[in-house]
């Protein structure tokens, strides 16, 4: 999977090594609940959640990055194209340890995320969902150049539906 640099990060594919910092993040009960995909704040949760992102990547050939600062080397969250089953559309998400959260990185990977879906998966549509109540990610998908396409049941929930088509010309 490619390694990308923006301005700011580093998108790496996330790695075994990546899981101190990770259950870290996860086990902000505030972090974790703004996720669609239902993950714990338990060390165990987080393993499972750190395993799917690698494991997607091995059956898909790509997944979530971790989300590194450039300056300091600093884990910072996750972030990146993801198509796991029922999913409906190929997607992009991105989660932060809150100490990050404020800072833009979630638009700066998560636009990184949307052109690397255009540009190297040919992608026609690029999706997000995203929890009722979940405001900073709303945000983000605005800034990202989404625009909310509907609301649907996702994982027993009813969730947001932000996305964009491949720009023309």
């Amino acid at each position: 999977m490619t390694v990308l640099e923006t301005e700011r990060l580093v998108l790496r594919p996330l790695t075994g090594d990546d899981f101190a910092d990770y259950a870290a993040m996860l086990a902000d009960p505030e972090v974790a609940g703004g996720l669609a995909e239902s993950v714990g704040t338990s060390a165990a949760d987080a393993w499972r959640s750190l395993a799917t992102f690698i494991g997607h990547r091995e059956i898909r050939g790509f997944s979530h990055w971790a989300v590194v600062e450039k300056a300091t080397g600093r884990f910072a969250g996750r972030a990146g194209p993801w198509r796991p089953h029922g999913f409906p559309g190929l997607g992009v998400g991105w989660c932060l340890a809150r100490e990050h959260w404020g800072k833009g990185y979630a638009s700066e990977a998560g636009r990184a995320a949307v052109a690397y879906c255009f540009d190297r998966l040919g992608a026609d549509e690029v999706v997000s969902v995203i929890l009722h109540g979940n405001l900073r990610s709303i945000a983000v998908a605005e800034r990202i150049g989404h625009r909310h396409l509907r609301d649907i049941e996702y994982r027993n929930q009813t969730v947001h539906l932000y996305g964009q088509q491949r720009p023309t010309g």
